[in-house]
């Protein structure tokens, strides 16, 4: 291992065993998020209170976003596997870390678009077999390609309300609500942005339902998709937490959607260089329900951008911190932490 990822690793490890514990869902009913520092990569650990997990995206290739995953999930969370990993789409930072996290930790279930033949950017096509040979051969019990409207059926809780997660959108396909329902979005001023040709339009969209409580993950679905989950109808609506897609990258947080999510927090895996731009930041503190957002790493490129210190895991370049939220075992309430800035924060569910 390189020296100076031994030393982040080991920082993350004193962090870890100096902080409060952080115990999963088994221990205390809630239903618990890790926000797990993938430098501007993708890489969120979902755990209910069964004690069963999910995983959204592994990061990059490499020994260091792998081993942060893995140190959270095993000495924070307690776990012993990943029962599901969803892929949300073959971008590199959003896949590269599955073949050697599965080194580290058994896998259960992926769940996907599937592997193409072709490269689904149009790149070269020569090198693409060679770039998913590791994703696609990696050690797993059960491969699902994901269907829109499908979802995981997760174990519900002994005692508290149900637990859903459904897959709304996937390869541009949408989970369409029956004629005359779902709720008419303000579409006058949809301002389409370029077509998008990557994967990035791809992106499978997660909906998370515990009880009351809400929890969007649009991996790095780009603007013109959004609009079309709200467009001519709202197909997800309210939300208490939304996962800002693409790292908030202006490619992305169309405004349509936000008005139609009215999130109360907003979650930013983003980078120190990458994401947190200007035109999405704007448009989320201009949303009338939002309470507050998170950052994964403060944008050091633009820090008129960055929301208060204490809100963010990372302050510098080399990171390896987390964010917490754990949602109440009755789901009226969810508590945000920031282990590394000692922050803590109680919100309501809005419903």
């Amino acid at each position: 291992m390189h020296p100076a990822r031994r030393i982040a690793l080991a920082a993350l490890a004193t962090a870890l065993a100096s902080a409060t514990p952080a115990f999963a869902g088994p221990r205390d009913g809630t239903l618990d998020f890790y926000w797990i520092d993938s430098q501007g990569g993708g890489s969120t650990l979902i755990v209910s209170p069964t004690g069963e997990s999910v995983l959204i995206d592994t990061g990059n290739p490499g020994d260091r976003d792998p081993s942060r995953i893995h140190l959270v999930a095993t000495t924070v969370a307690g776990l012993k596997q990943i029962d599901h990993l969803i892929t949300t789409h073959l971008h590199i930072d959003h896949f590269g870390g599955a073949a050697e996290l599965s080194q580290k930790i058994p896998i259960h279930t992926v769940h996907d678009n599937g592997i193409p033949e072709r490269d689904p950017d149009g790149g070269n096509n020569a090198a693409w077999p060679l770039k998913i040979k590791a994703y696609r051969d990696m050690n797993v019990a059960e491969r699902i390609v994901v269907h829109p409207g499908s979802g995981i059926s997760l174990k519900q809780p002994f005692v508290g309300p149900a637990l859903t997660l459904q897959f709304v959108a996937a390869k541009q396909q949408f989970a369409l609500p029956r004629p005359a329902s779902g709720t008419p979005a303000r579409c006058s001023d949809t301002n389409p942005k370029p077509t998008d040709t990557s994967d990035n339009a791809n992106s499978i969209v997660s909906l998370l339902q515990f009880g009351r409580f809400r929890y969007f993950n649009g991996g790095d679905l780009s603007w013109n998709i959004e609009a079309q989950l709200v467009c001519p109808m709202a197909l997800i609506g309210s939300v208490d937490v939304y996962q800002v897609n693409h790292h908030g990258l202006d490619v992305s947080s169309n405004p349509l959607l936000l008005r139609a999510l009215q999130p109360n927090i907003a979650v930013m895996n983003n980078g120190p260089s990458k994401g947190c731009m200007t035109e999405v930041v704007q448009s989320l503190r201009g949303l009338p329900s939002l309470q507050a957002i998170y950052q994964v790493h403060r944008n050091l490129k633009q820090p008129e951008n960055n929301a208060p210190a204490e809100f963010c895991a990372n302050n510098g370049e080399t990171g390896g911190a987390y964010i917490k939220l754990s949602v109440s075992s009755d789901g009226t309430s969810y508590t945000v932490t920031v282990p590394s800035t000692g922050h803590r924060q109680t919100y309501a569910t809005r419903f």
